[in-house]
């Protein structure tokens, strides 16, 4: 069965996975994020090392079965070099909360944010979790 990709002219993206989140995702990993890739996980595969077509835009891929990744990839490790973790919003804010972002500080963040923005509250997420990396 081929696989049927993603068509942004007809096709409603799932998740906020915007261009400009991909690139701060990237340099969420610059800085030093911790990712130990498991199932439950976005990943933006940013270098085209996957060749199965995405359902997602942008190359973005979901690790629903770790063993077929791991089969791409031949080891964790090399996941981790070549993708690039994309935290949904729950993560973010998990990983805030673990970097010690006070809850008033991410309330602030994200009223300050254009809103009816779809990438605004994973954009100002990730802004947040840089800043303490750095």
């Amino acid at each position: 069965m081929k696989p049927t990709p993603f068509d942004p002219a007809r096709d409603l993206a799932p998740l906020p996975f915007t261009d400009d989140v991909c690139r701060l995702a990237a340099d969420l990993k610059a800085a030093g994020l911790p990712w130990e890739p498991h199932v439950g996980c976005f990943v933006w595969d940013r270098a085209a090392a996957i060749e199965v077509v995405s359902p997602f835009p942008n190359r973005v891929y979901f690790i629903l079965n770790l063993g077929h990744f791991l089969k791409r990839f031949g080891s964790v490790e090399k996941m981790r070099e070549q993708l690039v973790w994309l935290p949904t919003d729950h993560q973010a804010r998990l990983l805030c909360r673990r970097l010690g972002v006070e809850h008033t500080t991410i309330r602030a963040a994200l009223s300050a944010e254009e809103l009816n923005e779809p990438a605004a509250f994973l954009t100002a997420l990730y802004r947040l979790i840089l800043s303490r990396l750095q």
